[in-house]
């Protein structure tokens, strides 16, 4: 028998109509944190940031109840907390923006007091929705959005590895994955592949070093072009990176680097990317 959320919402005494549920997924491609990562680590960051909403969307958001939810690293949607909600009107100063790095002009967002209301901390980062089809519409009533909860568990805990073959990711994330996925990529080394999303071109490179994939990709995170010659001609971007193949643990540098070269002629990333060796 599914269990379906408003009728926790009933269990606790909280009308499903003095509720607006807010799935947040941020995915622009900065270098600052999604607000999963906020709440994850910084709580009062994540308040902050959900705390300043646009105008435009006053009315939707207009219910005593904000229950907010978050979209970790698998695509899961977790349930983040319950607040009070209130509107407070347009920011009076400039506001900061912790995820993206940014600010709000004064005068161009809405300013919320959010409350903690306790009554849904201890499922907080355990109970997961499903959210649905309209993942675009992020503000949706709790009385007309009657959502699945598809599990319950024991305690948080981050999205297992996908694996290496599964590894996807864009450079902009590679600082703030879960510790088990960034100890999982320390530990390897073999050959990558960086896509330009901008130019479509595909870079192919080796991971040889102390540190593995992870190291070798916040070279590209520090500077744009981790040393290479075609990719500091280009524009900045934020490369998709994945792995074509995991070097065994005793492979040699030289071992690598071969496997390297062979990715090279089967992509032909020398006649139709940027590999220029």
């Amino acid at each position: 028998m599914e269990l379906l959320f408003n009728s926790l919402l009933d269990q606790m005494g909280i009308a499903p109509g003095s509720v607006r549920l807010l799935r947040h997924q941020d995915s622009r491609s900065d270098k600052g944190r999604t607000p999963y990562e906020l709440w994850r680590d910084d709580r009062p960051a994540f308040e902050e940031y959900q705390s300043t909403q646009s105008p435009s969307n006053r009315t939707k958001l207009s219910a005593e109840f904000w229950i907010s939810f978050v979209v970790n690293h698998a695509g899961e949607t977790l349930l983040a907390g319950l607040y009070q909600s209130r509107c407070l009107g347009l920011n009076e100063s400039v506001m900061h923006w912790p995820h993206a790095s940014g600010f709000s002009p004064v005068g161009t967002c809405d300013v919320y007091e959010l409350r903690l209301d306790d009554r849904l901390n201890d499922l907080a980062g355990r109970l997961l929705i499903e959210w649905g089809h309209g993942e675009r519409s992020w503000i949706q009533r709790a009385d007309n959005q009657n959502k699945i909860v598809s599990e319950i568990r024991a305690a948080f805990a981050e999205p297992e590895f996908p694996g290496y073959s599964n590894f996807v990711t864009s450079l902009s994330k590679i600082e703030n994955l879960p510790a088990g996925w960034i100890a999982a990529l320390k530990a390897s080394r073999g050959v990558y592949l960086l896509t330009c999303p901008a130019t479509k071109e595909q870079y192919v490179g080796a991971a040889v070093g102390d540190g593995g994939f992870h190291s070798r990709w916040l070279d590209y995170v520090g500077d744009g072009h981790g040393g290479n010659v075609a990719l500091k001609s280009r524009d900045p971007s934020d490369y998709q990176v994945s792995i074509l193949e995991v070097a065994g643990s005793m492979a040699a540098v030289e071992d690598i680097l071969a496997m390297e070269v062979l990715w090279k002629l089967k992509l032909q990333s020398r006649e139709m990317g940027l590999n220029r060796n």
